[in-house]
């Protein structure tokens, strides 16, 4: 099986990052796992700062023809002042749309082993396992009209619209029945219908659709206001968790933090299945460019590599090397294994690359 991935380290401690994941694929294709090439491009602040825009358009066309997109991540204080066509989070936008990924997984799954790091009581998020099923195309991300009006007299009006259609609720909810029928057979989906058209067309949406295929699941609605506070109070009271653009930018980063660190988060960005029978897919960390860290060599790369095992698992259908390499870093976890984000106080920590020999190392032992 021979697969092409685009990797887009990015800005801040992408390059770091990413960096493990390359060792990682390395490794896989000297032990004959997977016979999977690879190209790195610039995206983000350091490609405005190199080309004057987010992501040149021979890139775009390089991610349109890869099996699949790795991103490290973008944007920083640096380009706070560009104009928002040219803003690094311009080429994040511009993938998602033109590559078609309108379906955002976000899971938020509490390895054992951190149940004591994160703000949470032990007993609120062990055994934690979350699937957020975030619409990432629509809303008002997208919306038009949008901007910034002068209306004179020192007055200026900001504009932002949120919009779905019939088809936008459908597909994604497709995915987020389809996936909870692999896993605990329960779907929340999350909306304000109670002061939003926009939610109340979502609400009726997704209700249709589930009578009309997928009554074997499930289904509850929450408000997103009433969602970011039970997620708080007691989140493994969800399975799956269906919502918008906006609700679900703001909802997974809440759910995030309850496994003890951004850095542990992957996310996977999947389109609709083509004729030939891909699926164009991008994956990434959920944590930012984090540019105070940078450099480092201090970052936490399991987001990353457990990023590049949803891309094993969703693009390559490499299913059992995927398992190896969770339980692996499970493994690490309980032997404590930790970066700096997930060390409690006086634990001793490892670096970024510590992290990736580490998992090499364990990798090379069930190989021998």
């Amino acid at each position: 099986m021979n697969k092409h991935m685009l990797i887009l380290p990015g800005d801040g401690v992408g390059e770091e990052v990413v960096a493990e994941v390359i060792r990682l694929i390395d490794w896989l294709n000297s032990k004959g796992k997977m016979s999977l090439t690879y190209e790195k491009e610039l995206v983000g602040g350091c490609c405005y700062d190199a080309h004057g825009c987010a992501i040149l358009d021979s890139t775009m066309e390089k991610a349109q023809q890869a099996d699949a997109v790795l991103l490290g991540c973008v944007g920083g204080p640096k380009w706070e002042g560009v104009e928002y066509d040219k803003r690094p989070e311009a080429a994040l936008l511009r993938l998602r749309k033109e590559l078609g990924l309108f379906a955002n997984l976000r899971p938020a799954l509490c390895f054992k082993a951190l149940a004591d790091s994160s703000s949470l009581k032990r007993n609120i998020i062990e055994g934690l396992d979350i699937l957020i099923v975030r619409e990432l195309t629509g809303g008002v991300y997208f919306g038009k009209p949008r901007g910034i009006t002068d209306l004179g007299n020192g007055q200026r009006r900001g504009i932002n619209t949120q919009i779905y259609d019939t088809y936008e609720i459908q597909r994604i909810a497709h995915q987020a029945f389809t996936l909870a029928r692999k896993r605990g057979g329960r779907v929340c989906s999350v909306e304000k219908r109670n002061v939003m058209e926009s939610g109340l067309l979502w609400y009726e949406e997704v209700i249709a659709l589930h009578q009309e295929q997928y009554t074997d699941v499930q289904l509850s609605h929450m408000l997103a206001d009433n969602c970011a506070m039970q997620l708080v109070r007691n989140p493994k009271q969800f399975d799956v968790i269906l919502t918008d653009n906006l609700f679900g930018d703001i909802l997974s980063d809440i759910a995030s933090m309850l496994t003890g660190s951004l850095g542990m988060l992957p996310s996977a960005s999947l389109g609709a299945e083509q004729e030939c029978g891909k699926i164009p897919a991008m994956y990434e960390p959920v944590h930012g460019s984090a540019p105070d860290i940078a450099g480092m060599n201090i970052v936490n790369p399991l987001a990353t590599i457990l990023s590049f095992t949803m891309a094993l698992r969703y693009s390559f259908n490499m299913i059992q090397i995927a398992d190896l390499i969770e339980n692996c870093i499970a493994e690490m976890l309980e032997e404590g294994v930790r970066t700096a984000d997930i060390a409690n106080a006086g634990e001793k920590t490892v670096s970024t690359k510590e992290v990736g020999e580490i998992l090499i190392e364990k990798l090379d032992r069930i190989e021998a």
